[in-house]
């Protein structure tokens, strides 16, 4: 009896030994690796087996580098991450690349070898324009062109930018007279003087008549 049940689990694991290999080998010993291009920057990879494109259950230890086209510039290495918007086979880098075109490479050496290249263009991207309701810091604006709404004085300000105007008039001084008025002026006190001395002169030349008069009588009276 013991006999038989040593040989039996002898038995099962010789077949365990033989099928273990066979269901690994099943998949194949290579993995597909196709660089399927970038989503917001970063780089999307499908991975699975080469022999029958089962996804990859294991995590895989992979390396991605990227070359701008003009060799100036190198970003990487970088590992590989699982992509749930590609699952089961989308794998993706947490890093992103930098606007322009890449060549990238990404190589795989876990649980098998693979490897994959692809020239990725990463576009610029350009900021949301703001949806502000106005500015700020510089007035009011009007509804419909933006420019600065100008409001209507009040009774109080206009009393008293018209008090200020007629101070401002009161302060100034009145004008000059003109030439022509000077010259009017003038004419007028020549006129007076002239009139005045000409009333003079009669005064005196009557004052003097009445003298010769007098002294005419009081000559004929001693006469007679």
């Amino acid at each position: 009896m013991r006999i038989r049940t040593a040989l039996s689990a002898t038995l099962a694991a010789l077949g365990l030994m033989f099928l273990l290999p066979a269901a690994a080998h099943a998949h194949g010993d290579t993995l597909k690796v196709v660089v399927t291009g970038q989503r917001a920057g970063h780089v999307t990879t499908d991975i699975t087996w080469e022999n029958d494109g089962d996804a990859v259950d294991e995590t895989v230890a992979a390396t991605v580098n990227a070359v701008s086209v003009d060799g100036s510039r190198t970003m990487g290495p970088w590992r590989l991450v699982r992509d749930p918007a590609a699952a089961p086979v989308g794998w993706t880098t947490a890093e992103v690349l930098p606007p322009g075109t890449w060549k990238v490479s990404v190589e795989v050496g876990f649980p098998a070898l693979g490897k994959g290249e692809l020239e990725v263009g990463v576009p610029v991207v350009d900021p949301a324009p703001t949806t502000g309701g106005g500015t700020t810091g510089g007035g009011a604006t009007s509804a419909t062109g933006g420019t600065p709404a100008v409001s209507a004085p009040t009774p109080d300000s206009a009393s008293g930018s018209g008090a200020a105007a007629t101070a401002a008039d009161a302060a100034s001084p009145a004008p000059a007279p003109s030439g022509t008025q000077a010259v009017s002026d003038s004419e007028g006190d020549a006129v007076w003087w002239t009139t005045a001395g000409v009333a003079v002169t009669a005064l005196a030349g009557a004052g003097v008549g009445l003298l010769l008069r007098r002294r005419r009588m009081r000559g004929a009276c001693r006469t007679s």
